[in-house]
């Protein structure tokens, strides 16, 4: 089933307020840190709406509050990949398909990285896999979309300001009707 522009605002409107993972943010509020941060960078529009979307599947496959410390892995970069792919280009997809593993590359390539990651991150970072080992992060980077999961990846891990003003979900979901294949 393919979700519309009004199902992803009727989805942030009933489950954003849900705590992120262990972090001092709801998911909506991470979801507008994570787009307003990639507005400020000057990212294209798709990578805007990606930013906002990327977490998208903790809301529609709910496993309750920070499932990491369960030992769970809700696998989320690619729950909500069905459910966009009639509505967005690959330039939105890819990124949330790729900023878990924008992770672990992260991780292997920028030796400060890791340590800046919250506790939930190192957790997760544990359930999905670990560190890239060389090969891997070659693998990674020859992708399609890597710089872009790269970006998306970075401001996911700054979205998590209690006090950030952002604009509200109305600009964003603007820009992702914008970018929608069908526009609806």
């Amino acid at each position: 089933m393919a979700l519309s522009i009004d199902d992803i605002r009727y989805l942030f409107d009933t489950h954003g307020s849900i705590a992120y993972s262990g972090e001092p943010v709801t998911q909506l509020q991470h979801a507008l840190q994570s787009a307003t941060l990639a507005e400020a960078a000057g990212a294209s529009r798709e990578l805007i709406v990606a930013a906002l979307l990327h977490d998208l599947g903790h809301l529609l496959n709910l496993q309750g509050e920070t499932p990491s410390e369960r030992g769970i892995d809700d696998l989320h970069q690619y729950y909500a990949l069905p459910f966009l792919r009639p509505l967005f280009p690959d330039a939105v997809l890819e990124p949330i398909r790729l900023h878990v593993d924008a992770k672990r590359c992260l991780c292997a390539i920028d030796p400060s990285y890791h340590a800046r990651l919250s506790a939930d991150s190192v957790r997760s970072l544990q359930l999905q896999g670990g560190v890239f080992d060389d090969e891997a992060t070659q693998a990674f980077l020859a992708k399609p979309y890597a710089n872009d999961a790269i970006a998306l990846r970075r401001w996911d891990d700054e979205a998590k300001d209690a006090h950030r003003v952002t604009p509200g979900l109305p600009h964003f979901m603007e820009m992702a009707a914008s970018v929608a294949l069908s526009r609806n």
